[in-house]
């Protein structure tokens, strides 16, 4: 009447300890696998969450000063106010173009002219989508360690649970003994290592897509945005 119990007492013992187990059974390869899997880990999700907070912080600063640009009857108006708006995407596009074009404008008195060439808008044009480009790395920049992660993650785990197997089979066939019991313990910790591999892959993939989606979406605000400042420069300053 005691074994049931005694086994009822000592299966959650058994459980907590199972991932003890298996890494003890592990091989040096298998350790030295999963603990570049923590370390690919730690790097993906500081990348995850450093990208999702700079995005939101985008997003934030862009809907403000487009607040503010609405606000304003001439392009050159912000510009003028020396406002100031770090690390808000629109806003740097906005300086580089106004920054250009009031250059363009400039007299050697300095006063401001009131029209500009073809050949100045056009400068103005290249600078804005020079700035454009600059921004979008910007934040696209750190999204290559989560693609790294995703795809490689998996094979990564792969390689320590075939090398884990191929160890298991070398060290039964050695001892001549094919028993269930004699190879359980390598498979499982052959297996931990793909186990390790897709815990680093999945959620990289869903932080990876989440995050390219924000990036398509900030790339066309900033296009978008370019476009329409262009087009308003050209109709208040281009010469007929």
């Amino acid at each position: 009447m005691n074994a049931p119990i005694l086994l009822a007492a000592a299966a959650p013992t058994a459980k907590q300890a199972e991932l003890i187990y298996i890494w003890d059974k592990a091989t040096p390869e298998a350790k030295a696998i999963i603990v570049c899997l923590i370390v690919f880990s730690v790097v993906a999700w500081t990348v995850m969450i450093a990208k999702a907070l700079q995005m939101r912080r985008a997003k934030k600063l862009n809907q403000y000063f487009t607040a503010e640009y609405r606000t304003q009857k001439h392009v050159l108006d912000v510009f003028d106010r020396r406002v100031q708006a770090e690390g808000c995407p629109l806003f740097m596009v906005y300086q580089a173009g106004s920054l250009e074009l009031d250059a363009r404008l400039k007299n050697p008195d300095g006063g401001r002219k009131e029209q500009v060439s073809i050949k100045g808008i056009e400068h103005v044009r290249r600078t804005l989508e020079n700035t454009v480009a600059q921004e979008s790395l910007k934040l696209e920049s750190g999204l290559i360690l989560l693609a790294i992660a995703v795809s490689g993650a998996p094979f990564l785990g792969l390689l320590g649970t075939v090398w884990g197997v191929m160890s298991t089979f070398s060290h039964v066939a050695q001892a001549g003994s094919a028993t269930l019991t004699a190879m359980a313990p390598g498979v499982a910790a052959a297996l931990i290592t793909t186990v390790a591999g897709l815990l680093v892959a999945i959620p990289s993939m869903f932080g990876y897509n989440w995050l390219v989606h924000n990036l398509r979406v900030l790339t066309v605000e900033l296009d978008n945005f370019a476009q329409e400042l262009i087009s308003k420069m050209e109709t208040e300053y281009l010469a007929d």
